[in-house]
Parts: structure tokens; C-alpha cells; sequence
């Protein structure tokens, strides 16, 4: 379970990158409606990283496939809820407003795994 940790710290330094990359350049060029979504990748990209984190003790813990399974849908729902908003901003690519919510349901599906393992314990 080393990978979510390493995955979660690797989130959350692109996560600063980010968030700093928004409210120092972007913020002269965007909308305020565009730099809010796109401030809301960065915080749900940071509140995921930190999901990984516990992903990672949480397998020290308890071992269950389903430790695991909640990190993965971590991962895809930062690349897909948090990368859709990036592209969406960035690109002015409406479409991908429609990929968001599929992000979405992976955080969710992540999160019932995790205490779905602790409650199995």
C-alpha cells in the first residue's frame, strides 16, 4: 500500500502547484465563475490526496480488498473529477462538464469501500 501513499503526496504537491498556479496566473485571465471551478478541482483533488493517506494506514490495519479497491476509485476520481474541471477551465471544453459527475460517483464509491473496511474490520 506504499502506491497510495505515494499517490496521495504526489496529488497533494500537484495540488499546490495547482491551487497557486490558479490564484497567481490564472486568476488575471479567468472568469470568476471559471476560477471557481477551477478552485474546486484543486480542493477535491487535496481532500482525495489526503483520502489516500488513509487508504494507505487503513491497510496496516485491516487487510481487505476492498482497502485497495477504495484507493483506485480515489485515483480515478481525481483524474476524472478533478482533470475534467482542469480541462474544462483551461480549454473552455463545455462537453466535459458531463465526465465530472463520473468523477464524482468514483469518490463516492471510495469512500463507502473505506468504511465499508472499517466497519469489517
Amino acid at each position: 500500500m506504499r502506491l497510495f501513499f505515494t499517490l496521495g503526496a504526489v496529488f497533494g504537491g500537484i495540488g499546490v502547484t495547482l491551487g497557486a498556479f490558479g490564484a497567481h496566473t490564472l486568476r488575471n485571465t479567468l472568469t470568476p465563475d471559471a476560477l471557481a471551478t477551477f478552485e474546486i478541482g484543486v480542493r477535491y483533488q487535496m481532500y482525495h490526496a489526503l483520502a489516500l493517506l488513509a487508504v494507505s494506514w487503513a491497510s496496516t490495519q485491516w487487510e481487505a480488498a476492498t482497502i485497495a479497491a477504495a484507493g483506485w476509485a480515489f485515483v480515478i476520481g481525481i483524474l476524472v473529477f478533478s482533470g475534467s474541471l482542469y480541462v474544462l477551465v483551461l480549454t473552455g471544453q463545455r462537453w466535459l462538464g458531463a465526465v465530472t459527475p463520473i468523477g464524482g460517483i468514483a469518490f463516492l464509491v471510495g469512500w463507502g469501500l473505506l468504511a465499508l473496511t472499517a466497519l469489517r474490520g
